[in-house]
């Protein structure tokens, strides 16, 4: 990147996201930050911002392609599975269920049964959003809960719950990062730094403690107050992820309502995850499988494919459930194709939305503005060793924010965090946290985050609604994480 141009890399994603709060115009924000990207790379020509701003939209699938083509296809059968599961009536036999036991009968149960939903389901981030949205939607509606707040729960109870269990993508994506930068003994030194990963445990901690006193704070509780009070589950103007046309869809004419419709997708899906993420790891081995089982685990999980496992877990869950509602005759194959396609142009929008976002990250990264790289060039070595940790979790979290991606800022943030803990001599297990910790803070508070998006659409919720509710805990809980890197800092030199 050009001497002089390091401020301005951060002038896109900050102007995409200060625009989408302030507007609520969400694609023409994100569109318009990424042009003003090209525009500083191509000093300031506006016909060659323009044209390279057209590019990147078609290289989010070139680049990368299957990847993120594989994302956004998981995102649109999303809407298949939900309309199909409405259409079976699989989710008003799980509602009568969940009724029939006596269970989530009040808010407080509904919160608790959707919060542990999404922490059980750890495999995958944007899996454990969606089941928790498809579980906990109608239960949260009949309770006269804000989307918000569902929207909440999904992205509260993902993230951080994958980073302290990290038995899946998360904890092998972090493994192979760390055995590159050469460090001994990867996995001894991940476990170590679970305990001392204080956003994360805070925030779902912060969860908890919000849903059993009930107590919200800031927008949220006017959001609660609107959903009590005036039965309204969104706010007047809002824009859904998911429209209400797909959640309206009625049960078929003469179909009683199954429990079975609902929930054997749901566990083919989860089960088709595990499976490919086997597959894919056992395939994608670049050396034989180790005889110990921990240690095939881990290798199986360095080299699996998330994108895919969770692209085949959708389409088999959608696969299964058609062939369900065609033994029991609920609907032909023709009308199984219409609604699930019906579903599928539903979310569109957000197919559009996870282009923008994956555009926008592409351009802020290491081939483009270069923005995490800056941004990390903040943190000087020759700091109190108290302030080293506090520093690594703000920067961490301050490229998250900007590139909407806590993978990435990890890969970013790791050989200085280590780096910087061994000149100072800061224990490793700390730093690592602190990256961790800060990339995961930094997600929950972008609007152009991948799992921010996922959480709005599982939930049904307005996403700058999700963005602007979800900010006052996720602020809290990163101060809170500060103060303890700080004193952690102060006590382990």
């Amino acid at each position: 990147m050009p001497d002089g141009y390091e401020f301005l890399s951060l002038l896109p994603p900050l102007l995409a996201i200060v625009l989408s709060i302030l507007t609520r115009q969400v694609f023409i924000s994100l569109a318009i930050g990424i042009w003003m990207g090209f525009l500083v790379l191509a000093d300031w020509n506006i016909f060659a911002a323009t044209t390279k701003t057209l590019t990147a939209f078609v290289d989010v699938f070139a680049v990368d392609g299957s990847g993120n083509t594989r994302t956004i296809l998981f995102c649109l059968m999303v809407g298949s599975l939900i309309t199909l599961i409405q259409r079976s009536g699989g989710v008003d036999g799980f509602v009568g269920w969940i009724r029939g036991l006596g269970l989530a009968n009040t808010r407080r149960s509904a919160g608790l049964l959707a919060t542990a939903v999404g922490a059980c389901v750890f495999i995958e981030s944007s899996i454990s959003c969606l089941v928790t949205g498809t579980v906990g939607r109608p239960l949260f509606d009949r309770l006269k809960i804000s989307r918000e707040k569902l929207a909440y729960v999904c992205d509260t109870a993902s993230a951080p719950i994958c980073i302290l269990i990290p038995l899946n993508g998360w904890g092998a994506y972090i493994l192979a990062q760390l055995a590159d930068l050469g460090v001994g003994e990867p996995v001894p030194l991940l476990i170590k730094s679970i305990p001392l990963n204080f956003y994360a445990i805070v925030s779902f901690a912060m969860l908890l403690f919000i849903i059993v006193s009930g107590r919200d704070i800031g927008p949220m509780r006017a959001a609660e107050r609107r959903a009590q009070e005036e039965g309204k589950l969104l706010a007047d103007g809002a824009r859904p992820m998911v429209t209400e046309e797909v959640l309206a869809m009625p049960r078929a004419e003469s179909t009683p309502p199954r429990m079975i419709n609902m929930v054997l997708p749901l566990i083919v899906m989860i089960a088709t995850v595990l499976a490919t993420i086997v597959y894919t790891g056992t395939t994608g081995a670049k050396e034989p499988l180790p005889e110990l089982f921990g240690s095939r685990m881990w290798v199986i999980l360095e080299n699996c494919s998330g994108s895919t496992s969770v692209y085949w877990g959708v389409f088999a869950g959608c696969v299964v459930g058609i062939a369900m509602y065609l033994i029991q005759g609920i609907m032909g194959l023709k009308e199984s194709v219409d609604v699930a396609l019906k579903g599928a142009g539903a979310l569109v929008p957000l197919g559009v939305l996870m282009i923008l976002a994956f555009a926008i990250g592409r351009l802020c990264g290491k081939d483009g503005l270069n923005t995490g790289g800056y941004v990390a060039s903040l943190v000087s070595e020759d700091v109190s060793t108290t302030l080293v940790a506090p520093l690594l979790f703000v920067a961490a979290s301050a490229i998250a924010f900007s590139t909407g991606t806590s993978w990435g800022t990890f890969a970013i943030m790791l050989p200085i965090g280590l780096s910087v803990a061994e000149k100072v001599g800061l224990p490793p297990a700390l730093a690592v946290s602190a990256v961790l910790g800060g990339g995961v803070f930094g997600d929950h508070c972008s609007p152009i985050s991948d799992t921010t998006i996922v959480s709005s659409m599982a939930s049904a919720s307005d996403h700058i609604d999700h963005v602007r509710t979800q900010l006052p805990y996720a602020l809290f809980a990163g101060l809170l994480a500060s103060i303890s890197y700080a004193v952690c800092g102060a006590v382990m030199a």
